[in-house]
C-alpha cells in the first residue's frame, strides 16, 4: 500500500462529487485548511473524520484507506427506488382488492 493513498483518493472522492474543498470542508465539519492538509499530506485525520468522510462520500473505510479498490457503494440508482416503490404500490393494490 502506497504510504499517501489516503490524501489521493480523499482528494479525488471531493472532486468525484463536484464540490470545492470549501463545500466538502463545511459538510464534513472542519476548515478548509485542515481538508487541504488531509488531501496534501501534511496531517492524518482522526477516526471521527474518517467515519465522516466515508458517509460524506458513499465508500467504505477500506477504500478511502487505499486498502480495497471496491468502493462498497452497492446503493440502488434512484431510478431503480422509484421502480420498487411504483411495483410495492401496483402490488398493494392487488392485495387490497384481493382482500376485498
Amino acid at each position: 500500500m502506497e504510504e499517501n493513498r489516503f490524501c489521493e483518493i480523499l482528494a479525488d472522492l471531493r472532486k468525484k462529487k463536484g464540490v470545492s474543498q470549501r463545500k466538502a470542508a463545511a459538510d464534513l465539519h472542519i476548515s478548509q485548511a485542515l481538508l487541504s492538509h488531509y488531501e496534501n499530506g501534511a496531517r492524518e485525520p482522526g477516526l471521527p473524520f474518517l467515519c465522516r468522510a466515508c458517509d460524506y462520500y458513499g465508500v467504505t473505510a477500506d477504500y478511502i484507506l487505499g486498502r480495497s479498490p471496491d468502493t462498497g457503494s452497492n446503493a440502488p440508482s434512484p431510478a431503480a427506488l422509484l421502480d420498487l416503490a411504483s411495483d410495492m404500490r401496483a402490488l398493494s393494490e392487488k392485495l387490497e382488492s384481493f382482500v376485498r
